[in-house]
């Protein structure tokens, strides 16, 4: 059998109205070129397998999903059986939904089929509805950055990792997690590349232009959030801190400022935002030299002294475990965007 003539990889894309339209429209646009759109702008290469993906959801009835694009499913989860993979695309969630009380019959059938076979793929936040249906639970993920402290504070038994662009959940490499609001790019390179070919996968990325995000999501993550918490006394803390963090004595000054014990505010400070007092100041450090190398030419030692460090070789090293990026790398990464917006 000729690789035009091989089966195809058969994929269910469920469709839920929280679903990112973006992403499902774009994995069908780049699933239904797998196998032919090479072959047809270059002429002298054949085809791979090709995949075939249909839409599933609750019903068939057309619905609009996130910022009202509308969808119109071509299965119904009762309907929607064999397949080889499911995809799961980016889901619209607030920082804190965690989706254990909705969609109890999406999340049986996801779990009837991981039992029956399927490959799960999830991009993005669509991790969260994997965690609650119990598919994750021991097992390592991803998602979206934003999306961390909500798997910490709801999926304790989930071990998540935020750094990397793909994470396999165990060894069996049956699900498979995307992180990133656009990592539905780097998971349909990686199922082409998995399902039909290598080679295929490098021909689509090239035709359409997809770049595989291989610095993970360290470089984009924002390393300070607003937790929604009800200690008044650590958000004093966090108040303050966001003003004074550049001060050599920033913890003993945050200390005396809240007027309780230090390991007192430290225990409270930890359990509210799931940081320590430190990792919160050189959070704040680091993002400011982020903006720093982001907009202007400042040499890494100035802008280390900036942000209250004497020592800029220890700050480089806090810099490149807390990004994944060198100060230079990570200058030329995201000045260019600057500098286009500005002219723009």
């Amino acid at each position: 059998m000729t690789d035009s003539e091989a089966k195809p990889v058969e994929a269910l894309i469920l469709a839920l109205p929280e679903s990112a339209g973006s992403a499902i429209y774009g994995l069908i646009d780049v699933f239904a070129s797998t196998g032919r759109l090479w072959l047809a702008l270059v002429g002298d290469e054949p085809g791979g397998r090709p995949i075939r993906s249909k839409i599933v959801s609750l019903s068939r009835a057309p619905f609009q999903c996130g910022h009202g694009i509308p969808v119109t499913p071509d299965l119904t989860i009762a309907e929607a059986c064999d397949a080889d993979i499911v995809v799961i695309p980016e889901l619209w969630l607030a920082p804190d939904d965690d989706l254990r009380d909705r969609y109890a019959e999406v999340k049986e059938w996801l779990r009837s089929r991981y039992r029956a076979g399927s490959i799960l793929y999830s991009a993005c936040s669509a991790a969260v509805l994997l965690a609650a249906a119990g598919l994750l639970k021991g097992k390592a993920a991803t998602s979206h950055w934003g999306y961390a402290d909500l798997f910490r504070r709801s999926f304790p038994e989930v071990r998540f990792i935020p750094e990397p662009t793909l994470v396999f959940a165990d060894e069996s490499g049956r699900i498979v997690t995307a992180g990133g609001a656009t990592a539905w790019h780097d998971l349909a390179i990686h199922i082409i590349s998995r399902h039909c070919s290598p080679g295929e996968a490098l021909h689509i990325a090239k035709v359409y232009l997809l770049q595989w995000h291989g610095d993970g999501q360290l470089p984009f993550a924002s390393l300070v959030r607003r937790q929604a918490h009800a200690d008044s006394v650590v958000r004093r803390a966090e108040d303050w801190l966001r003003t004074h963090y550049r001060e050599p004595q920033a913890v003993a000054g945050v200390v005396a400022e809240c007027g309780i014990p230090e390991r007192s505010l430290k225990r409270r400070f930890a359990a509210a935002t799931g940081s320590s007092v430190i990792g919160y100041v050189q959070n704040l450090r680091v993002e400011e030299a982020k903006h720093l190398l982001e907009t202007g030419d400042t040499s890494f030692e100035d802008i280390a002294a900036a942000v209250g460090y004497e020592n800029p070789a220890f700050f480089r090293r806090l810099f490149k475990r807390s990004t994944g990026l060198t100060a230079g790398g990570y200058r030329r990464m995201f000045r260019p965007i600057f500098d286009a917006a500005r002219i723009g």
